[in-house]
C-alpha cells in the first residue's frame, strides 16, 4: 500500500482546507470565480476516497482471490482505489453541475465497471 499516507494526508489536508479556509462556492460548477474553488474540492475528495478506498480493497482482494500473485497485487488495487476516487469526484461534479440523477449516476457507475472489467481482461491466463 505505498503512497497511501501520502495521497491520504494530502487529500485529508486540503479537504479540511477547503472545508475551513476557502469561501463556499455560490454558483454552479462552470462559473468562472468559482471554478478554482470546486476543482480544490474534487482534487481533495479524489484523494480521500482513493485514500479511504485503498486499504478497503486491499483487504477484499487478499480473501477473494486465491493466487498468491493477484492477492497482493499493488497495482491493481491502486488502480480500482482510484476508481473509487473518480467515481467520487465525478458524482460531486455532476452534483456541481445539477444534472445529478439516477439514471446519470447508475451509468457513470456501469462505465467504471466496465473500464474495470476492461483492465481485468489485460491479464494473461495461466496455463493448466
Amino acid at each position: 500500500l505505498t503512497g497511501l499516507t501520502v495521497e491520504g494526508t494530502l487529500g485529508a489536508g486540503l479537504l479540511l482546507y477547503c472545508l475551513a479556509f476557502v469561501p463556499a462556492p455560490r454558483d454552479w460548477l462552470l462559473s468562472l470565480p468559482d471554478l478554482p474553488i470546486y476543482a480544490l474540492l474534487l482534487m481533495a475528495l479524489f484523494l480521500c476516497g482513493a485514500a479511504l478506498a485503498r486499504p478497503l480493497i486491499h483487504a477484499a482482494s487478499l480473501r477473494l482471490f486465491r493466487q498468491r500473485a493477484r492477492a497482493l497485487d499493488g497495482r491493481r488495487v491502486r488502480r480500482q482505489s482510484y476508481e473509487v476516487g473518480l467515481l467520487l469526484a465525478t458524482v460531486v461534479a455532476l452534483a456541481a453541475l445539477r444534472v445529478l440523477t439516477w439514471v446519470s449516476l447508475l451509468l457513470l457507475a456501469l462505465a467504471l465497471v466496465i473500464a474495470e472489467l476492461l483492465f481485468l481482461s489485460q491479464v494473461e491466463a495461466e496455463a493448466s
